[in-house]
């Protein structure tokens, strides 16, 4: 009973951290908040939530990797593709030696293997706390589209380098030869194993659809079973279940483009999905800050083990940490952009980055909520049945390198990104693309309407002009509707703009009066539902 009260009160949680981010006037990111009432919840209440790593993965991880696949523009990720690998595999093998070491070094009581393993699980960076940090900022598109694609893949490289030196602290012996292996194995598993479940499961949708037709909450259900199902099926073949779940987002994006879904499956689909997401993003950080007593007391209790006998220590060694981190990162990052630059003798290179990029590339290296129930995987025993060495210290830094690197983004993105423009190439090509799709859907618009009306002439007695008024007044419709404001306007689309304000007040006083019935038992609930459910659908349209 205990756990459900907790659960309920996490829930509340999210709802208030809602709340309190828009009343603040300073702009709080989202995830602080949210890792702050996490802390107040351990205070209030006596008895916490055990924290299942194997479980966190499973329920919290999948489903909003998949969404993320699902939603990041593949043109982006394609362009992007040199410079998301190298932050997304280069940099993280990159962190964990340089990383490594450094830790080594600062704590020599921390075993080598334990240090790399550390390392490991802090390299992964979370995308969901920055956009909890820039959702009130001008981040550049391209900055955020490599964030974002960086974030997808490092999550896969990360674990696996940190169960390679968790497997090498536990037997002594580490291989090379076994690591490239393994990862490559781990990889390749996963994204074919993604692809190939949703693959499957979208013939399967197709068959039933064909046989049985559309089942709009079976539709949804399929949809919110898929990543579960990528990633439990890889992990039992030994693949990467997040590479897994992140290879079916994108995979599930190109079969939606069938455009085999009905709209209102797709609507209540996408309020499913934003319902989830904002959620679990939430249930994430208040966790992380509802185990923060408890990982902050019991890495307290052994500070000896360093050396050092002033808890203070442990702050500081979290703050190199995470000065490392972003100076690795800043470091790596202007080699990938620099280096080619440099290399390019003919012709003349495309034009550089400002350094305000790159800091603002470094300092977004935010670590989440992987890092946390990665290192909360780290073994008790050493298969000797002793102690393993430095578990508790390797958690309350990983822990408290979340914390710093939230702050420290918190502070430094703002900074960065104050009277930042958005690109003007973006917007452009934006903008060309739109133009291209609305001409290209009206002329196929135009000639569907023709073979409409000519097979609805023979049915009823109207004549050609009113087909030809009709057909004249829906094309200007369609088009106006795709016209943003800031386009030269013209007669044709302020008549339609005062169409859609009339309209608007039309379906507005027909709710009302729809409601007023159903509180005076006129009409059923029910009915009153089903009413206002298609005037929604229009307020959608010409809002």
């Amino acid at each position: 009973m205990e756990s459900i009260e907790l659960v309920f009160t996490i829930l509340v949680a999210i709802l208030v951290s809602g709340l309190i981010g828009k009343v603040l006037p300073w702009g709080l990111p989202l995830p602080l908040i949210q890792i702050g009432l996490g802390f107040i919840i351990s205070g209030v209440l006596d008895e916490g939530i055990l924290l299942n790593p194997e479980v966190f993965f499973l329920l919290l991880i999948p489903p909003l990797l998949f969404l993320d696949g699902w939603k990041i523009p593949k043109d982006e990720l394609w362009r992007d593709k040199a410079g998301i690998f190298q932050l997304a595999f280069g940099l993280v093998i990159l962190t964990v030696f340089g990383l490594g070491y450094i830790i080594h070094w600062m704590i020599p009581a921390m075993p080598l293997p334990v240090a790399f393993a550390l390392a490991a699980i802090v390299s992964p960076t979370d995308p969901v706390a920055v956009q909890g940090i820039t959702r009130r900022l001008p981040v550049p598109r391209r900055l955020m589209s490599i964030l974002e694609g960086e974030a997808l893949f490092n999550d896969a490289s990360g674990l696996v380098a940190f169960r390679m030196a968790v497997l090498a602290a536990m037997t002594g012996v580490f291989s090379i030869s076994q690591v490239v292996t393994s990862f490559i194995w781990v990889a390749a598993a996963g994204i074919s194993m993604g692809l190939i479940t949703t693959w499957l499961l979208f013939l399967m949708h197709q068959r039933i659809y064909y046989f049985l037709g559309e089942d709009q909450g079976a539709e949804i259900l399929l949809s919110l079973l898929t990543p579960f199902a990528a990633y439990v099926l890889a992990e039992a073949i030994g693949g990467s279940g997040i590479l897994s779940s992140v290879a079916a987002g994108l995979a599930m994006s190109s079969f939606e483009l069938s455009g085999r879904i009905s709209p209102m499956t797709r609507m209540r689909r996408t309020a499913m999905w934003d319902l989830l997401q904002f959620t679990l993003n939430g249930f994430m950080f208040i966790l992380l800050g509802e185990q923060l007593p408890t990982i902050f007391n019991e890495a307290i209790d052994l500070v000896t083990q360093t050396g050092h006998y002033n808890p203070w220590w442990l702050l500081m060694y979290a703050i190199v940490i995470c000065l490392s981190l972003t100076g690795l990162r800043f470091i790596w990052v202007t080699v990938c952009i620099y280096v080619p630059y440099l290399w390019a003798r003919n012709g003349k290179p495309s034009s550089l980055p400002q350094w305000r990029h790159i800091l603002i590339l470094s300092f977004a290296g935010v670590r989440g909520a992987v890092t946390l129930a990665g290192v909360m995987t780290l073994p008790f025993l050493l298969p000797d049945e002793s102690e393993f060495p430095g578990r508790d210290l390797a958690v309350f830094l990983a822990a408290t390198v979340i914390i710093i690197s939230l702050i420290a983004a918190s502070i430094a993105l703002p900074l960065l990104l104050k009277d930042i423009s958005p690109s003007k190439e973006f917007m452009i090509s934006y903008s060309n693309q739109k133009k291209m799709a609305i001409k290209v859907a009206s002329e196929q618009v135009n000639m569907h309407l023709d073979s409409v009306i000519a097979n609805l002439e023979k049915n009823d007695n109207f004549d050609a002009k009113f087909y030809e008024d009709v057909k004249t007044r829906l094309m200007t419709d369609f088009v106006n509707g795709f016209q943003p404001e800031s386009e030269e306007q013209n007669l044709e689309y302020d008549k339609y703009q005062v169409e859609c304000t009339l309209r608007l007040a039309l379906i507005d006083r027909a709710r009302i009066s729809i409601y007023q019935l159903a509180r005076e038992k006129k009409i059923s609930d029910e009915l009153a539902r089903e009413l206002v459910e298609r005037l929604d659908f229009d307020h959608i349209r010409f809002s």
